[in-house]
């Protein structure tokens, strides 16, 4: 697949997967028109911080990056899971990146105007949780000042703050963009409201997508907090009950709505942290379709699809990728994916018989 490598979205593309595994290329304004009346589309309005930080570690004099990734305590913005590498930026491949200077708890790191302390490793020579001294709104300054986006090898040129923000961003609260989020645009919600398709928005704290070490790579996402307005957990309890269907703008949005709902669906309003991963097996209770990036096998985002589609579709998605020449990446086209019914509905309704003790094994 191709890389975008720039904030480009004037000739992006859509690929429809439905639940009964037909597809479709489109031109991603096609989006406007791809849902009934009734149906909730929910998306996450998360803008993104300056989450790269370079500087010194104190203790070595040595180069050292800070990204951070994930909130200790939303909303203070003074403590926060971040990874580190050593000198080097974005051009060079993250998982080619240097290893930052020997850390140890206490150590004091110059970034900026900011001056941030190790609290503790995490076990993993790049993963530590940081302390910023100082007030809420030193912190901000300084990260908006002197942070930059978090971006990798694939964009070459460095990214502006306004590059990483979706057209519905309100509350710097991401580490990187939740990027499902630019095929939305005015006109596309215009037509949504005047066919009356419902739009929802909840908070995410969408983290990074890659640490540059399989290891570390393999626990993401992290925990994520996130906050489901009132309104929007009643607009999904209304979708529900008329039978309409949950479209998730992203996989942050997918975390969130199914972190937050009950067993019967049903999605509690409040804060709350997206824990564990969904994947292969998991019970959705709530969303029926993603819109997502293009993304690969062994990815995080990829193995979040499992749950919506067997292996077998996501494969034949995967090969119409390659053959229609489909971007990937933060900046890429976009995949429309229905979710499956589960397998035994689905060898049911397609009559292809298999015998009640086959299907009860394949359903546990």
């Amino acid at each position: 697949m191709i890389a975008a490598d720039r904030p480009d979205r004037r000739s992006a593309r859509l690929f429809v997967v439905e639940a009964d595994g037909t597809m479709r290329d489109l031109p991603r304004v096609g989006l406007a028109t791809l849902f009934n009346p009734g149906d909730l589309v929910v998306a996450n309005d998360a803008a993104t911080l300056p989450a790269s930080l370079h500087g010194t570690h104190v203790p070595s004099g040595e180069a050292i990056e800070i990204r951070l990734a994930g909130w200790l305590s939303l909303p203070d913005p003074t403590r926060f899971v971040a990874i580190a590498f050593g000198s080097g930026d974005h051009r060079t491949r993250t998982e080619d990146r240097l290893p930052p200077p020997p850390l140890s708890p206490g150590d004091r790191l110059r970034l900026g105007s900011l001056d941030a302390v190790v609290e503790r490793l995490l076990d993993h020579p790049r993963l530590l949780e940081l302390h910023f001294p100082g007030n809420r709104a030193a912190v901000l300054a300084g990260l908006a000042h002197y942070g930059r986006p978090i971006q990798y090898a694939h964009v070459p040129e460095p990214l502006a703050l306004w590059d990483v923000w979706t057209k519905i961003a309100a509350g710097p609260v991401a580490f990187e963009a939740p990027s499902a989020g630019f095929a939305l645009d005015w006109r596309t919600l215009q037509a949504w409201r005047r066919h009356d398709v419902g739009f929802a928005t909840l908070t995410h704290a969408a983290g990074v997508s890659s640490t540059g070490d399989p290891a570390l790579d393999s626990r993401l996402p992290f925990d994520e907090p996130y906050r489901i307005p009132g309104r929007t957990a009643a607009q999904v309890a209304r979708a529900k009950l008329r039978g309409s269907r949950i479209i998730a703008i992203g996989t942050s949005v997918v975390r969130a709505l199914e972190a937050a709902a009950n067993p019967g669906g049903n999605v509690r309003a409040g804060n709350g942290i997206a824990t564990g991963r969904i994947a292969r097996g998991t019970r959705l209770r709530v969303v029926d379709a993603i819109l997502t990036g293009v993304h690969q096998p062994g990815e995080s985002h990829f193995e979040l699809l499992r749950a919506f589609a067997d292996d077998a579709l996501l494969a034949k998605a995967s090969a119409a990728f390659i053959a229609y020449r489909y971007r990937a990446h933060e900046f890429g086209d976009s995949m429309l994916l229905n979710r499956q019914p589960p397998l035994l509905s689905r060898e049911q309704n397609r009559g292809e018989g298999l015998e009640t003790k086959a299907l009860l094994e394949a359903w546990l």
